[in-house]
């Protein structure tokens, strides 16, 4: 059985932040028991998810993309906080977010609309940037937010990191970690 690889956009986290994060993830696995963490190396906020792409309408978002960001300049966002997407006692995500950034807002929009143009079919829910850790929760007790208070110590401060450029990347399901980078775009 053969399995289609997925492309998405994203913005890439740096180097030195994935290490930290991987440090911060090892101590919050003790007290948070998801069935399976990210690889450091794969973590990114995701801007626009295409699934599978073929060839012709990928190279045309590759296009659009790398058009719309001419004249982006770089800018910080700031990890902040930790967070659950799914049932409050049995999370299917956890995150950690960013502080509100009009900038990422714009590129993501700038990216969406770029995909769209190239006939993606893409997600309509709303924007929400965040980093995911971790997927399925596999506690024995319902899950409880007061796990999120390692966090504050672990980090008092929000992690700043500059954002320059949009990423392409490819899924490959079978490897750790499983993001490949196809192309990026910078900024400027």
């Amino acid at each position: 059985m053969s399995h289609q690889t997925h492309f998405f956009y994203a913005a890439p986290i740096p180097e030195e932040i994935k290490l930290i994060m991987k440090e911060h993830c090892e101590k919050l696995k003790v007290s948070l028991p998801f069935h399976r963490w990210v690889h450091h190396e794969d973590l990114h906020i995701t801007l626009a998810f295409l699934g599978f792409a073929p060839p012709e309408q990928l190279e045309r978002s590759k296009e659009n993309v790398r058009n719309t960001l001419i004249g982006t300049d770089s800018f910080t966002l700031k990890i902040n906080e930790l967070g659950i997407f799914g049932h409050e006692e049995s999370p299917r995500i956890f995150w950690a977010d960013t502080i509100k950034s009009e900038e990422l807002q714009l590129v993501r929009k700038k990216v969406f609309t770029a995909c769209e143009d190239a006939g993606f079919q893409l997600e309509t829910r709303p924007f929400r940037p965040h980093i995911t850790l971790a997927r399925k929760w596999a506690g024995d007790e319902p899950f409880q937010k007061k796990g999120f208070d390692v966090w504050k110590d672990l980090q008092p401060e929000p992690i700043a990191f500059s954002v320059s450029e949009v990423v392409l990347y490819q899924t490959h399901l079978q490897k750790a970690p499983k993001y490949e980078v196809k192309e990026n775009f910078p900024f400027n």
